[in-house]
């Protein structure tokens, strides 16, 4: 897949007065030293601005330090955001919706939420009409009680996402329960790996591993992750009654 990934370095440090730049920067390099302490290439890490609730002069000043791929949880915000800030590479990373999924079948270089159902249907459907394939990773939940689809279920709901046109499989997601402690985290990390792993003996295609957030992105890191979606320690911390 293409995009910027973590290794690279942020270009030239905007006045964005909210500390974006230095944030940045930060995070790179809890990046970097994590692949040190794994044995892995921070270039093989995507980083993804997770930019809920943000505002576009915000984020058009994350991309002026040098991130290139910014992630969206709502559609209409994701079309707002996209109309606001050209020039940048667009995921999906909410629920997909039958009355919206036309925005990110539209817009978004990558979902990370796929889950049985209408909705991805509609999105493969739509991006099929419009020329387009959109890069979709199938969510996994181990809790039973987040969305996605769990692990027993997940091989035949990665079977119909190859089966649908618009569309291309190309790994998993999956978001752990809250905890305080990242290495709480570690376990639902090694599970999807070792998930991708077996899948891929079927189908090749399936290198991507999107997994990890502010609190537990360097855990996630050293278990694999190959996309890490981080919104508070690049943006600090979102208003409590945002929603959309």
């Amino acid at each position: 897949m293409g995009g910027a990934r973590a290794s690279d370095v942020p270009g030239p440090v905007p006045a964005d007065g909210g500390g974006i730049a230095a944030r940045l920067v930060a995070v790179r390099s809890r990046v970097q030293e994590a692949c040190r302490r794994s044995g892995r290439s921070p270039g093989d890490v995507l980083l993804v601005a997770v930019s809920k609730t943000v505002p576009a002069d915000r984020v058009r000043a994350a991309a002026a330090a040098g991130l290139g791929d910014f992630g969206e949880n709502y559609a209409r915000e994701l079309r707002e955001k996209a109309a606001a800030v050209p020039g940048v590479r667009w995921h999906f990373l909410g629920r997909l919706q039958r009355g919206t999924v036309r925005y990110p079948a539209d817009l978004a270089a990558v979902v990370h939420s796929a889950e049985p159902g209408e909705a991805v249907e509609l999105l493969a459907r739509r991006a099929a009409e419009r020329g387009r394939v959109v890069d979709v990773l199938a969510q996994v939940d181990f809790t039973g009680r987040r969305q996605g689809s769990g692990p027993d279920d997940l091989e035949p709901f990665v079977q119909k996402l190859h089966a649908l046109a618009g569309i291309r499989p190309v790994g998993l997601m999956t978001l752990p329960p809250f905890t305080a402690d990242a290495e709480d985290a570690r376990g639902y990390f090694v599970r999807l790996r070792e998930l991708r792993d077996r899948l891929r003996d079927g189908w090749p295609g399936l290198t991507e591993l999107s997994m990890g957030m502010s609190g537990d992105y360097d855990v996630a890191v050293e278990e694999g992750a190959t996309m890490i979606r981080v919104g508070t320690a690049l943006f600090g911390e979102r208003p409590t009654a945002a929603n959309g």
